[in-house]
């Protein structure tokens, strides 16, 4: 029997090896190597790596490449293998830390429980509007850099330069403090240990997970996330029996703390100085976005990660957080700790003693040790990536840039495992004033971030529709819209200026002395709102530097950095992967309805026909896309199904290439066996409708 067209196109691209294999040359393989020699050679630099080079214009070569950064970004050698999972859980609980389990309580203190409900929900509102905004830029252009890439894309390159190096600032900080956290929290138990020990212990560990790879951070994340979510939930369920009277005392709480001692506590200005502490417990959500680059499947695997932001901050964090307020009042001088990141104060763990529940405490105490390690993994995760970005760009040093064959940024995960060898001040005497000014260095960094994502993608969508490209183009939208990205870019700049504010007349404490005299007052506002200088000093000295402009809608780079995906794969896979499913997630429905609008869409249905065609050798059954008026018996023809000597044609490309309109077009499942020449002239058996 002659071997068809179609069969030779599909083993020669649908195997991946083909053309390119051993056999077809008539070479003998090589000689495996030894584990240590892969080992070795897994270090060396990936020849795939690019840097842009400075441009010219006239004599002075102080010019921005934008062309070669976005080309760059987009072809970075990061390895890809992120997966559904790996994303979902760094959506759910990948940057539940300190500013939750701990932070929490100092901003129980400062404004009253209904001040943290506030603050809590309004920042989780904005967040879910500006990480929808970033799934959208995400999915179309998963580039490495994420949002400080969009911000020199779509904004200005100065800006760009400034939120990328403000974003590696905040993460560079963020690892020796999280080390000292959990140093800290390990005092709990009063452990003779010096902390210099758990420092070493802690960092080591952070640093093999990083050199493991993209999977091995993937991984660890994933199990850290379950423990956090478990706990979350389990402390739910405990404040819930607790408040109604379930405990050792068999006493009924309910609202009472909201009456006595109140619900709020230093009025407007105690809500002001909660919105920047509750925007440091959501640090990291964004890391959804920077790991786009480094996934296998962003298109799927993005948007179902982004959805799961929702269900975060409404039940890790508002409800949580409802029930510290209903549990700990904010009168409770043990919310007062030694630090930010002593879990003393943990108004999680405050509740749990005042229950009396003996252990639980402790296991609680765990988790936030836990909790501090996944952060500080995240840290040299986030920092590393967004370091490499920038040198790829020409905006940081050049040996930044280098990425080994396995996808590791290595030499950015250095320069942050040398930073976080600060984390051995622990030891020291001088801990608290070091800390207290790297904390003031990234305390307002997230809020730079988040902002400058809202107004990229607000120019996105202007510069996407003047270049005459349609919504429905884009494989994932925001379901805030531009509206959303709106009400986050402007709350974002409230909140700089309510953190100014608090920052120039803070909150007087309750217990201890309060701040007196020009110097005092001075120094807790630079504390307060260093980043902000930081940031306006990195973008002025690059826009003097580099004249770079700013950027114009229709000359922003759409198209550079889009993922080329084999979508056909991609789309037989999910219907593969459906069929697989069980009846109750069916839902009842067996393939649905699909409505093509337009013809970007149609292009893509075209694919996806193609893609089951060439499931026809190796099913029994496959499912086809046929029109209403098209009965399943003329499958078999040869009119509706066209080969070529490249590769199949899309099944009924007339009927799509002549609609107009909406077309509704149904699934039906057709059993094929096998083709009999070259000629595509399937066997049909009795077909039944999908």
């Amino acid at each position: 029997m002659a071997k068809s067209t179609f069969e030779t196109a599909t083993s020669s691209s649908g195997s991946g090896s083909g053309l390119a294999g051993a056999d077809f040359y008539d070479e003998k393989p090589a000689a495996p190597q030894n584990v240590a020699r892969r080992i070795l050679d897994s270090f060396k630099r990936n020849p795939d790596v690019h840097i842009t080079q400075k441009g010219q214009v006239g004599a002075n070569g102080q010019v921005f490449d934008l062309e070669s950064a976005a080309q760059n970004t987009a072809e970075s050698p990061l390895a890809r293998k992120l997966k559904g999972r790996h994303l979902q859980m760094i959506a759910i609980g990948g940057s539940i830390g300190t500013g939750l389990f701990v932070g929490s309580g100092k901003a129980l203190q400062q404004g009253g429980p209904a001040s943290l409900l506030i603050a809590f929900s309004l920042i989780g509102a904005m967040l879910f509007c500006t990480v929808q905004a970033l799934g959208e830029m995400a999915v179309l252009l998963p580039v490495a850099g994420s949002f400080s890439a969009y911000s020199t894309r779509f904004l200005d390159p100065a800006w760009g330069f400034a939120m990328g190096w403000n974003y590696a600032m905040q993460w560079l900080i963020v690892l020796p403090l999280e080390i000292v956290a959990a140093a800290i929290t390990i005092e709990y138990w009063d452990s003779p240990i010096s902390p210099a020990v758990w420092v070493t212990i802690f960092l080591i560990a952070i640093i093999s997970i990083n050199l493991v790879g993209v999977q091995g951070y993937g991984e660890a994340e994933f199990v850290f996330s379950i423990i956090k979510v478990i706990a979350v939930i389990g402390f739910i369920v405990l404040g819930i029996i607790l408040n109604v009277g379930g405990g050792r005392n068999a006493e009924y709480i309910g609202g009472r703390y909201w009456s006595s001692p109140g619900a709020f506590n230093n009025g407007l200005k105690g809500l002001c100085s909660v919105f920047v502490i509750a925007a440091f417990a959501f640090t990291g959500t964004e890391l959804v976005g920077l790991a786009a680059a480094e996934t296998t499947n962003p298109r799927k695997s993005l948007p179902t990660a982004v959805k799961q932001v929702f269900w975060r901050i409404c039940l890790f964090y508002i409800v949580s957080l409802t029930l510290v307020g209903l549990l700990v009042p904010y009168t409770d001088s043990r919310l007062i700790g030694q630090s930010s990141s002593d879990a003393k104060a943990s108004p999680f763990v405050i509740a749990i003693k005042n229950a009396g529940i003996v252990g639980l405490d402790s296991v609680m105490n765990v988790v936030i040790m836990i909790s501090v390690l996944s952060v500080g993994n995240s840290s040299v995760y986030g920092s590393s990536r967004t370091l490499a970005a920038l040198a790829e760009q020409g905006q940081a040093p050049k040996f930044l840039a280098y990425i080994d064959r396995r996808g590791r940024p290595l030499k950015a995960i250095a320069v942050a495992s040398v930073v976080g060898l600060l984390a051995y001040l622990a030891a020291s005497s001088k801990v608290d004033e070091v800390f207290a000014w790297l904390q003031a260095l990234s305390g307002l960094s997230s809020i730079f971030t988040w902002g400058s994502i809202c107004l990229a993608h607000i120019r996105f969508r202007r510069a996407w529709h003047i270049q005459g490209h349609s919504l429905s183009e884009l494989a994932f939208r925001s379901q805030a819209g531009v509206i959303g990205s709106w009400v986050g870019f402007l709350f974002n700049i409230f909140v700089l200026i309510a953190q100014f504010w608090t920052g120039l007349s803070p909150v007087k404490p309750r217990y201890g002395p309060g701040i007196s005299g020009a110097s005092a007052h001075l120094r807790s506002f630079f504390q307060a709102y260093l980043a902000a200088p930081f940031v306006l000093f990195c973008y002025v000295g690059y826009k003097i530097m580099y004249r770079t402009p700013v950027m114009h809608c229709r000359d922003m780079d759409l198209k550079t950095g889009v993922r080329e995906l084999n979508l056909g794969e991609l789309l037989a896979e999910e219907e593969l992967e459906r069929t697989a499913w069980p009846k109750w997630k069916k839902g009842g429905e067996k393939p649905g309805n699909l409505v093509l609008s337009n013809a970007s869409r149609k292009a893509r249905f075209q694919t996806r026909y193609y893609a089951f065609a060439s499931q026809i050798q190796t099913t029994t059954s496959s499912w086809f896309l046929v029109f209403p008026g098209v009965h399943p018996n003329s499958l078999c023809s040869s009119t509706h199904l066209q080969y070529s000597n490249q590769q199949p044609q899309a099944l009924y490309s007339n009927h799509i290439n002549q609609a107009s309109g909406d077309l509704t077009a149904k699934y039906v499942r057709v059993p094929v066996y096998r083709f009999e020449d070259d000629i595509a002239s399937p066997r049909c058996a009795n077909h039944e409708n999908g």
